[in-house]
């Protein structure tokens, strides 16, 4: 190999193809390979490389406070929750089709585990996202009010392929939340994809929003392309704090 091709490579940004050469050139003279294939195998190093690079960054923009799947989420627990339907949103189809879902139950039952699965697995399907709990949200609001930025705010809420908003209903929000949120359906209505995850029935939105109004109007919009997923059962959290617990009382056991 010439010593200056890494040089090269790196300064035209092959970076995938700099980091594998000696592998794929030590490759080639085992086995022989045409030069065709020696090259396939180098573009393809490159490409994959790429990938993982767009993809860690989608992951860093969309502020996913942790990293879930469904390949680990206790289906059984709660045997009741409708499996078939989150796993086919799983596959990311409601978002190329600019849809929406509505998760709705009680606190512990996995609404944050299946936003976080569905939030990531549109990523990897290539789309880009945006992750805002109701507590980011209030602050958000709050900041763009004070600061002057409501505009740029609202770009920045309508223009991901995917949004998601866990826990409507946990946090009081401003005044003229109702409003805001109306714009940002609106905006997004037949253009992106949304998820709205909540502990509180759609009849107490208006009121939780203050604005009866505008929250109809929102929910029109947001409701006629979206699933909604009843989700009720046993709390995943007080399962694992009982469990903690029992664990600990065992170990302290007198021997």
């Amino acid at each position: 190999m010439q010593p200056d091709l890494d040089t090269r490579l790196r300064h035209l940004r092959l970076t995938g193809m700099a980091q594998m050469l000696p592998v794929r050139n030590q490759e080639a003279i085992s086995n022989s390979l045409a030069y065709v294939d020696f090259l396939d195998l180098l573009v393809e190093d490159e490409l994959n490389r790429r990938r993982d690079r767009l993809l860690a960054r989608r992951i860093a923009q969309a502020g996913l406070p942790q990293m879930k799947t469904l390949d680990n989420f206790d289906w059984s627990f709660n045997p009741g929750l409708p499996k078939a339907l989150i796993v086919d949103l799983a596959t990311a189809r409601f978002v190329t089709e600019r849809g929406g879902v509505l998760l709705i139950g009680p606190p512990g039952v996995g609404k944050s585990h299946i936003c976080l699965s569905l939030a990531l697995a549109a990523i990897h399907a290539g789309h880009t996202v945006l992750y805002r709990s109701t507590f980011d949200l209030a602050e958000d609001l709050s900041e763009a009010a004070a600061l002057g930025t409501r505009k740029e705010l609202m770009h920045r809420l309508t223009r991901a392929d995917l949004l998601v908003i866990e826990d409507l209903g946990m946090r009081r929000l401003p005044a003229t939340a109702a409003e805001d949120l109306l714009e940002v359906f609106t905006r997004r209505y037949e253009v992106g994809a949304t998820v709205v995850s909540s502990n509180r029935p759609i009849e107490d939105w208006g009121q939780l929003l203050g604005d009866t109004a505008a929250t109809g109007a929102m929910l029109d919009r947001f409701l006629h392309h979206a699933d909604v997923v009843q989700l009720q059962g046993k709390s995943y959290r007080m399962h694992d704090r009982q469990q903690r617990r029992s664990s600990k009382d065992l170990t302290n056991e007198p021997g």
